[in-house]
């Protein structure tokens, strides 16, 4: 049955997978969204002899429908190749009873190298099966990881330009260093002044701007996005989740139909609804687990059925996390609302025009197999220092945080189902923060020479993302104020 996806904020605009690829965002400032979420209808210990890439095709085909297998195929073929460190691509790794999924083994070493690597394939092919004459324009606000995984994606690929906005104050200095030493003739870095919000409002409405769309138009271009709100990130990271499912299945630590619970940390909310999404797939799991960092938004949302972004914006030491407007909350919004677009658009606009909106009660009820809790730093440093004493396993801060946030979960529910745990960066990638969390006398060392120490004392290969920018030189040095984003984005493209 193919599936069709709609915007959250208009039911009747309805598009192939294809399409809501092309177009990321939808022009009333929707979300697409599945019309019905397809049945995993394939046995369970048949996925269990699969290997990443043929689980990753299962999954794929059942959501993108107008794509054909053999493009798909190609399009997996292309993203989950040498660019990963390892075979496996996702390995899950036992540590103190619970399961890491190992996100982090791609290009850029963070969980968006999981869709960023394929989506660039998908959207090439898309546009192919939409006779697209325009250069594709990928228009992208980063709070750290998404950007150069993007960066790294789209670098090269003919037909497409990328432009990334990213706080400059606002992410770790390996992950700038990353952004700011791609290379690409069709790549573009922008650091602005503000924090992550303001870089995601900012493209969104650069999105809806209809005058520059009309503008752009004329010139050969179109956007599209790389952000999570894309269709095209989304329905890739629920393959990771039926894949931790299979693994444990196939190594005899689950039986077959047996739950999991899934532990996320997560500020914009795309990597747990991809967890929801398999959930409602068939896959077994039990409890979604939505870590937070001290920008507790979702959290309270959990607790209260209040969703309010007037607060403190805290930059910590998890920064993919410090987000207060968690776009792809918008998506659960509107299931839990029953599918009702008008209901989605006036919680929407409350958040747009007062910064809160309260879901019903009857909404709330819906929302039982998430439980939501956050650490603060001060946990997140101890977490990592208390994993490595035990088990001499190195967390990132983002996995820290939901690892913090687990034994929480287990403390209040005593439930020892069998968890996996999404780890979605490398420490390698917030070295300092890790490595002071560990022994406070490493904050004298230099960023690559805690890499070396890091290395040393987790006994892992530094990756070779980290080596290459040992020694690379700055590419972009762009900044911005954020008015002035949409006169960047017209000057790079020459408009």
């Amino acid at each position: 049955m193919e599936v069709f996806y709609s915007s959250t904020r208009d039911k009747n605009n309805r598009v192939t997978a294809s399409k809501a690829i092309l177009q990321g965002l939808s022009n009333e400032g929707g979300l697409f969204v599945p019309d019905h979420i397809p049945e995993l209808d394939i046995e369970l210990s048949d996925l269990a002899k699969m290997d990443y890439k043929q689980i990753a095709l299962e999954v794929m085909k059942r959501f993108l429908t107008d794509f054909t297998e053999e493009e798909l195929k190609n399009c997996i073929d292309n993203a989950y190749d040498e660019k990963f460190d390892t075979d496996v691509i996702a390995p899950l790794v036992e540590a103190e009873g619970a399961y890491y999924l190992e996100l982090f083994h791609g290009a850029t070493i963070a969980f968006k190298d999981m869709a960023l690597s394929i989506l660039p394939h998908l959207m090439i092919t898309a546009a192919k099966k939409n006779n697209i004459k325009n250069e594709i324009v990928i228009l992208t606000a980063t709070s750290g990881d998404t950007g150069k995984a993007a960066l790294a994606g789209f670098a090269g690929v003919k037909g497409t330009k990328i432009i990334v906005f990213y706080p400059k104050n606002g992410v770790s200095p390996i992950q700038e260093k990353q952004m700011v030493t791609q290379t690409g003739d069709n790549t573009f870095v922008v650091g602005i002044h503000g924090n992550f919000d303001d870089a995601q409002t900012g493209v969104k409405k650069i999105f809806g701007d209809e005058a520059l769309k009309k503008e752009m138009d004329e010139k050969g271009y179109q956007f599209s996005s790389a952000n999570s709100i894309n269709i095209g990130r989304l329905v890739p990271q629920i393959c990771y989740y039926v894949y931790s499912y299979a693994h444990l299945l196939k190594e005899n630590r689950i039986e077959e139909g047996d739950a999991i619970n899934v532990v996320v940390p997560t500020g914009n909310f795309g990597n747990i609804l991809a967890a929801y999404y398999a959930k409602n797939m068939g896959l077994p799991i039990a409890k979604l687990i939505c870590a937070s960092n001290e920008n507790k938004v979702l959290y309270d949302f959990f607790k209260t059925g209040y969703y309010d972004k007037n607060r403190e914006f805290k930059l910590t030491t998890s920064p993919s996390m410090d987000i207060l407007i968690s776009s792809n909350l918008e998506r659960l919004i509107y299931h839990i609302a029953g599918n009702d677009d008008s209901k989605d658009r006036e919680l929407m606009a409350d958040l747009s025009g007062k910064g809160i909106y309260r879901i019903s009660d009857e909404m709330k009820d819906k929302l039982e197999d998430f439980y939501g809790n956050y650490a603060t730093e001060e946990e997140t440093a101890l977490e990592i220092n208390r994993v490595y004493r035990s088990c001499g396993y190195v967390l990132d801060t983002h996995t820290a945080v939901a690892s913090s946030v687990y034994q929480k979960y287990l403390k209040e529910t005593k439930d020892n189902t069998v968890t996996v745990i999404a780890s979605t960066a490398s420490p390698f990638k917030f070295t300092r923060s890790v490595m002071t969390a560990i022994d406070p006398a490493y904050e004298k060392l230099g960023d690559f020479e805690l890499v070396d120490e890091l290395s040393k004392i987790g006994n892992v290969k530094v990756p070779k993302a980290i080596d290459e920018i040992r020694t690379a030189p700055v590419v972009h040095d762009n900044q911005c104020d954020v008015d002035k984003m949409k006169d960047t984005v017209k000057s790079f493209l020459g408009i």
